[in-house]
C-alpha cells in the first residue's frame, strides 16, 4: 500500500513522502512525467520523496555551479555538469535527483554518453543546497550510490565529505579541487546578495588566481 503524508517545517518546502513504493511504480511514474519538471525526487527501497526546491535553495546551488565552472576554466580542463541527473540503480533499490553533479575525473569517460548506472561511473562531485531538510538520508543514498564527493551547503556554510568505508567523512579539502579555500566559499556566496552574482563570481576568480599563482 501506498500511503503519502508531507512534513512541516520552520521555513516550508513544497514536499510528500510517500511509503510503500514499488520499485516498478517509481520507475512508471518517472516514464510518464519525463524530465520536463520542476520537482526532484530520492528513491530509497520503497520510499519515494518528492520535493519542490525554494527560491532559498537554488540561488546557493547555481552559485557553486559557478564556482566549479570557473575553477575548470582556470585549470584549462574539461568537466561536464549535469545538473539534477537521475542517479539510478534498479540492483540496490534507490534513486536519488542531487541538486547538481559533475564528471570532473572522469569526464573523459562519459563525454557524449548517456549516463546509465552502474554501467557508467557516478559523477565526480554532487552539490546539494540543504535550505531545509530532506525526510531520506541523501548521504546514504550517495555512499551506495558510490559518489565519491559531496558538497553541503547548510546554514551559510560549505561542508565537504569525501567518501569512505561505510559513508562519508567530512574533510578540509576537496578531492577534486584539493587548493579550493573551503572555508571562504560562504563568504562568496553571502557577498552575491550586496554585490550581485556575476560580481562574487568574479572575485572568486580572483582568489583562485591567487592560489594557483602562488602554487605555479
Amino acid at each position: 500500500m501506498v500511503t503519502a503524508n508531507s512534513t512541516r517545517l520552520e521555513h516550508p518546502e513544497p514536499r510528500v513522502v510517500m511509503k510503500g513504493v514499488s520499485w516498478q511504480t517509481y520507475k512508471t511514474l518517472m516514464s510518464e512525467v519525463g524530465d520536463e519538471r520542476s520537482w526532484r525526487i530520492s528513491y530509497d527501497r520503497g520510499i519515494l520523496e518528492i520535493r519542490m526546491p525554494l527560491e532559498e535553495h537554488e540561488e546557493p546551488k547555481g552559485l557553486l555551479e559557478s564556482f566549479v565552472e570557473a575553477i575548470a576554466d582556470e585549470l584549462e580542463i574539461e568537466v561536464r555538469k549535469l545538473g539534477a541527473l537521475t542517479l539510478a540503480r534498479e540492483d540496490l533499490t534507490r534513486a536519488v535527483e542531487p541538486d547538481s553533479c559533475f564528471y570532473i575525473q572522469n569526464e573523459g569517460l562519459v563525454r557524449g554518453r548517456k549516463i546509465n548506472l552502474p554501467e557508467d561511473p557516478p559523477p565526480d562531485l554532487v552539490i546539494e543546497s540543504d535550505y531545509t531538510s530532506s525526510s531520506l538520508n541523501k548521504q546514504d543514498l550517495y555512499s551506495a550510490l558510490g559518489v565519491p564527493e559531496l558538497w553541503r551547503y547548510t546554514k551559510n556554510t560549505l561542508l565537504v565529505y569525501q567518501r569512505v568505508a561505510g559513508g562519508y567523512e567530512q574533510c578540509n579539502r576537496s578531492l577534486a579541487f584539493p587548493f579550493l579555500p573551503i572555508a571562504e566559499i560562504a563568504d562568496f556566496i553571502a557577498q552575491s546578495g550586496v554585490i550581485g552574482q556575476r560580481s562574487a563570481v568574479r572575485l572568486f576568480r580572483q582568489r583562485l588566481r591567487q592560489i594557483l599563482d602562488i602554487q605555479r
